[in-house]
């Protein structure tokens, strides 16, 4: 343990740390001393509290296995294709960047960041899809990756306790989506949990409810989600030829660029400039405070991102792998659900989250099945899969 004199001097430095965020940030910006959490703790730390949260994300169990997590691509030969893991370090990498220049929290942005893709199941948004199906035949609500992002971080991990994170985490987790086109994001500040539970089931009840982060770095987050992969995964297809760097859309390369370098330069310097933050030591911050982007690069990444769709996302070789691993989702959910019940009689016989079991309702079987596999990586997804005799896809 550390001499009393020493943590008199680290608690001394933290409110030194604390007190320069009044001068430092902008007035609308979100004060490390303001994070809420669901449980008092006892044990003194002197680490600010939003640099604790991002701490906590980075040693969760959940964190570790983003590495082997598709991001768009799977079951391709190619270490240099991005991978879950690397998107959500060039997500914090970019937010990072814009914060700093509108003078926000980083520490805040970084632990929404590290977190908010961490509910993604094995191989990415189709993943999602066929566990959605999974759950809504079981009588769940459909499958979502930030919501479950959040179960992991608030209920599940460390044996059913969770992190105890901050609300301002946890919202921002919740509300992140750079599926969803925005020119720019007004936050609805002053968020609880009592707000936030409410928030996370509406979400629940309605997939298609669209949520606003109550921060303006939850804001910064979710328009940097967009940013990191845009330019991403246009460089992973022509790595992988399924497009050229000429097909581009011409109105796109004008005004975006061509390459993921400028493509991010560009959106990362238009939504600094756009914009509209009060300043550090602003009085007057009546006026309206939001996170985007200019008319012109909105339009332009809008089309952009139909062009990825179009040309990346639904492209019959992105898909060719997708019907038999939704074979395997199934196969395996009904072989975990057999398990669960006690009615399986196979040798494949895994640890169901036993370790947060009073999480679960009598009979909610299929929830624990859900938990477990949005927690596995790709590989040992298809290791489960061969085992009960699934016809798996092999890299190519």
């Amino acid at each position: 343990m550390p001499g009393r004199m020493l943590q008199d001097e680290l608690f001394s430095t933290l409110e030194i740390l604390n007190d320069e965020e009044l001068n430092r940030l902008s007035p609308l910006a979100t004060l490390s001393s303001s994070a809420s959490r669901r449980q008092q703790e006892s044990r003194e730390g002197y680490r600010q509290q939003f640099a604790l949260d991002a701490d906590r994300i980075l040693h969760s169990r959940a964190y570790t296995r983003y590495i082997d997590k598709t991001q768009v691509f799977c079951l391709v030969k190619n270490d240099h294709i991005t991978h879950r893991v690397l998107h959500v370090q060039l997500v914090s990498r970019i937010a990072r960047t814009i914060g700093r220049f509108l003078h926000l929290n980083e520490d805040l942005i970084e632990a929404i960041a590290l977190g908010h893709d961490i509910g993604h199941p094995p191989f990415g948004h189709d993943g999602e899809s066929f566990l959605a199906e999974l759950c809504d035949e079981h009588g769940l609500p459909l499958f979502q990756h930030n919501l479950q992002s959040v179960r992991f971080l608030d209920k599940l991990e460390r044996k059913g306790r969770g992190w105890n994170l901050s609300v301002q985490t946890l919202d921002g987790i919740l509300c992140h989506d750079g599926e969803v086109h925005s020119r720019a994001l007004i936050p609805q500040p002053d968020i609880d949990f009592a707000g936030f539970d409410e928030k996370y089931r509406t979400k629940e009840a309605d997939p298609s409810q669209g949520l606003t982060p109550a921060t303006l770095e939850g804001c910064v987050v979710r328009l940097a989600d967009t940013i990191a992969y845009i330019g991403r995964d246009i460089e992973d297809a022509i790595t992988l030829g399924l497009i050229t760097r000429e097909e581009i859309p011409i109105e796109c390369r004008e005004i975006l660029g061509e390459t993921n370098g400028t493509i991010v330069y560009n959106l990362v310097t238009d939504l600094i400039a756009n914009s509209t933050v009060p300043a550090p030591g602003t009085i007057d911050h009546s006026k309206a405070c939001a996170i985007g982007f200019s008319h012109d690069v909105s339009e332009r990444l809008h089309q952009l991102k139909a062009f990825n769709y179009e040309r990346i996302y639904l492209a019959p070789s992105t898909k060719q792998d997708y019907p038999r691993i939704r074979e395997c989702y199934r196969a395996l959910f009904a072989h975990y659900c057999k398990q669960a019940e006690n009615r399986s009689a196979s040798t494949l016989q895994v640890d169901l989250m036993s370790d947060a079991a009073h999480c679960y309702q009598p009979g909610q079987a299929a929830a624990m099945v859900r938990d477990f596999i949005a927690g596995m990586t790709d590989d040992y997804f298809l290791h489960q899969a061969a085992e009960i005799g699934c016809n798996i896809p092999v890299k190519r």
